[in-house]
């Protein structure tokens, strides 16, 4: 068996198959990894797809949609590789795009590392992507942005990040998610019951409560399209991006801690259901209160806490990233965390801005 699988999800993908798994299949140096395709209950003809047009790659097939979280879970226990790179079937991998993720996996102590992460478009101008950019943060609320990405303001990539190397960061990406396998199984995985979104931020909270390290690589990049599965703007994907946020702060902050800041989450996600009621956006305030009425009947399911906040860590943590964004107007990573001639931990030192 080979060292590293890169296990691509797929549900009603056909399309995307046809154009990214070339791709994947001529730029992955096949003497190190092994690409399989796990299909999550398609209807379209995604399997025979598969089937006729890439008979060379392994297939896994569920009998229905169990999710990003579910069907990365059962892929990878079916699997069973030292390495594994969850990939969504919406990214192009340029040459060159894996070995540097293998050699930040050989640091023992890392458990899960990302690529850059650039917006694939037609033209040639690199941006980056929303997903995950330069790898992500959450602040003292439980808010995630990027380096590279605050927000709604993404930044082109003009190399401002390069020079950092291989960068701690507190979560990664799930665009180009490479992991540990025996980690990620230590740690129980993804939480099935997110089904999909911020469930990669919540398994790399829990890889640092561990002890491991999530990095992010600038030697590695891969391009993704985004919004495959569920566009941006689809209440779908806000009721399930505010519900899963209340849970994973519920679960992975001390129980004390936890309660005051869901208090203070609360408050706040109410400004946000008016801001959305008075722009008239109905499907999001209905996606907002059933994330929250939801969220209540969930949390129930954790009942043990982890004794230390690693929000408090790091000045990426403790800043108030709503402040810096909308009342200072600081809409990139660079204009809140400046950077400095010294470094901490291979992660560039930053002013905090609250």
């Amino acid at each position: 068996m080979k060292k590293v699988a890169v296990i691509i999800l797929n549900w009603n993908g056909a399309a995307l198959l046809r154009r990214y798994l070339p791709g994947v299949l001529e730029n992955t140096d096949d003497t190190l990894a092994d690409v399989i395709v796990a299909d999550n209950g398609s209807d379209d003809e995604s399997r025979d797809v598969l089937d006729r047009e890439f008979p060379q790659v392994k297939t896994l097939c569920f009998e229905s949609n169990i999710g990003f979280a579910g069907g990365y879970n059962r892929a990878i226990k079916e699997t069973g590789y030292e390495l594994t790179i969850l990939l969504n079937s919406d990214v192009r991998t340029p040459a060159g795009w894996l070995a540097p993720l293998i050699e930040a996996l050989d640091d023992e102590a890392v458990g899960a590392v990302q690529p850059k992460l650039l917006k694939d478009r037609d033209d040639d101008r690199r941006v980056f992507e929303y997903a995950g950019a330069m790898g992500g943060f959450l602040d003292k609320h439980g808010y995630p942005y990027c380096r590279g990405r605050v927000f709604a303001s993404v930044e082109d990539d003009r190399g401002q990040f390069d020079a950092d190397g291989v960068t701690p960061v507190f979560w990664a990406s799930g665009a180009c998610l490479a992991v540990r396998t025996a980690a990620f199984t230590a740690v129980g995985g993804l939480d099935a019951s997110f089904f999909a979104h911020m469930e990669e931020i919540d398994l790399c909270w829990r890889l640092q409560l561990a002890g491991y390290r999530v990095v992010v690589t600038p030697r590695s990049e891969v391009f993704h399209l985004g919004g495959g599965s569920l566009p941006q703007g689809n209440a779908r994907k806000t009721y399930l991006n505010f519900r899963n946020n209340l849970l994973m702060l519920r679960k992975n902050l001390p129980a004390r801690e936890g309660r005051r800041l869901l208090v203070v989450r609360r408050l706040l996600d109410t400004l946000a259901l008016v801001q959305t009621l008075l722009k008239g956006h109905w499907g999001d305030v209905k996606a907002i209160v059933k994330a929250h009425r939801d969220y209540r009947k969930m949390s129930r399911q954790y009942t043990t806490f982890p004794t230390r906040n690693l929000l408090h860590d790091t000045p990426q943590g403790r800043c108030d990233i709503v402040w810096n964004y909308y009342g200072r107007r600081r809409t990139t990573y660079h204009r809140i965390f400046p950077p400095t001639s010294t470094t901490t931990h291979g992660t560039q030192t930053a002013q905090e801005n609250q």
